[in-house]
């Protein structure tokens, strides 16, 4: 609002004349509505509230944000629309707060919470007319989607945490694998020897040497394992029909899915155009997602598959019947070896993001506490990573060279 038209409203509403009151009421509604489409117009989310923090105003930034109702939360306090916000730990200290939060509904976003008192100014009563001071009428908070900025500096950490788990791997890989193929050599000796010993004895030490290869396969599983999570591997790339590949890993895991006497819905689109990918990979990467939704169901649960076209993309949708994933664990389950299984690794998802990613594609995550979970892969229709241009210097002498 036009802050010197309202300061003269002010100095003159004394000697306002009824018949001029309906002309300053309607500038006065002109200048709001000027304001109000400002900023609704604006990305930010903006919301003033009373000193008790009942809101007076909130913009449609903010209403997005939160998936919240205009008119419901006019003269609302701002924790009941906000639930999960600690609102009087916020104002505690009474100054300007700048706070970072994690808002799972209606999408999971990180939003900045910037908050300062408001002050209006007023004549002083204990000193001249001409002095004023600073009275507390309420707290603007100004809302940021940082969502963005956080991934993008989660993204930082996380590839700086594979390499270093990579340059481990190797290590390990390399110290463990060799005792191990010692072990293996020195145990096949053994078993030659044993066929001269007498029968008895043979059948003992024969069960004692399977329980010791058996724990040397397991070992070397489990390193073969992380290294397949985490290293970087040479895609082989061809068109590929994705809804055949999730029939595939289906029928491969029939059985397990009807132990657990899971039904799956499969709404694959007819006409899904061929996709440039990697077949062992993506198959891989649909086992893992299908045999964790299977897993995380209770028997008669129901697993939807979708497949459909988003421009240049193909999008894959897995919806299950499972618990979900609780809000704690949500920024978590893609951490080597974090489980909420009694029984997995905690590699299975750390695998599919590796193959998503060398793939150009992207995953997201919708999780409904004690509902389910929706895991969508988002695939390019062409390899779409990066490549390395001819140098100036190669273009030149191309150009040199040419008739």
């Amino acid at each position: 609002m036009n802050s010197g038209f309202l300061d003269k409203l002010i100095e003159r509403i004394g000697r306002v004349r009824p018949q001029d009151l309906e002309s300053y009421l309607l500038r006065l509604a002109d200048e709001k509505g000027f304001l109000e489409t400002i900023f609704n117009a604006i990305h930010e989310g903006v919301i003033v509230t009373d000193l008790a923090g009942r809101i007076n105003y909130i913009n449609r930034g903010a209403c997005e944000l939160f998936g919240l109702d205009r008119e419901e939360c006019m003269g609302s306090p701002i924790k009941e629309c906000l639930r999960g916000i600690k609102w009087e730990e916020l104002l505690s200290d009474g100054k300007v707060i700048s706070r970072d939060v994690e808002v799972f509904y209606p999408q999971h976003r990180f939003v900045n919470f910037y908050i300062e008192p408001l002050r209006l100014e007023k004549p002083s009563a204990k000193r001249s007319t001409e002095d004023f001071e600073c009275e507390p009428v309420g707290f603007a908070v100004i809302l940021r989607d940082i969502t963005e900025n956080r991934r993008s500096t989660e993204e930082t950490i996380h590839s700086e945490r594979l390499s270093a788990l990579t340059l481990l791997a190797a290590g390990v890989a390399h110290e463990i694998g060799n005792p191990l193929n010692s072990l293996n050599i020195h145990l096949q000796l053994l078993d030659r020897k044993l066929k001269r010993v007498d029968d008895p004895l043979r059948r003992e030490m024969k069960d004692v040497l399977d329980i010791a290869r058996g724990e040397i396969e397991r070992l070397d599983s489990i390193v073969q394992q992380f290294l397949g999570a985490i290293r970087p591997t040479q895609l082989e790339l061809g068109l590929e029909n994705l809804n055949t590949l999730i029939r595939e890993t289906v029928d491969f895991l029939h059985s397990e899915i009807a132990d657990r006497e899971i039904r799956v819905e499969q709404q694959l689109r007819r006409d899904l155009p061929l996709a440039e990918v990697d077949k062992t990979q993506i198959k891989q990467a649909f086992f893992n997602v299908i045999k964790n939704a299977v897993q995380a169901m209770r028997p008669r649960g129901l697993l939807k598959i979708e497949s459909t076209q988003e421009n240049q993309f193909i999008k894959l949708t897995f919806r299950d019947t499972g618990g979900g994933i609780s809000p704690g664990h949500m920024s978590k389950i893609f951490d080597p070896y974090f489980t909420t299984k009694k029984s997995g690794s905690g590699l299975g998802l750390l695998i599919v993001r590796r193959i998503v990613r060398e793939h150009g594609g992207e995953i997201d995550l919708v999780s409904h506490e004690g509902e389910g979970l929706e895991f969508t892969i988002r695939l390019p229709l062409r390899d779409q990573r990066a490549r390395l241009l001819p140098s100036s210097d190669s273009r030149a002498k191309d150009s040199a060279e040419a008739p």
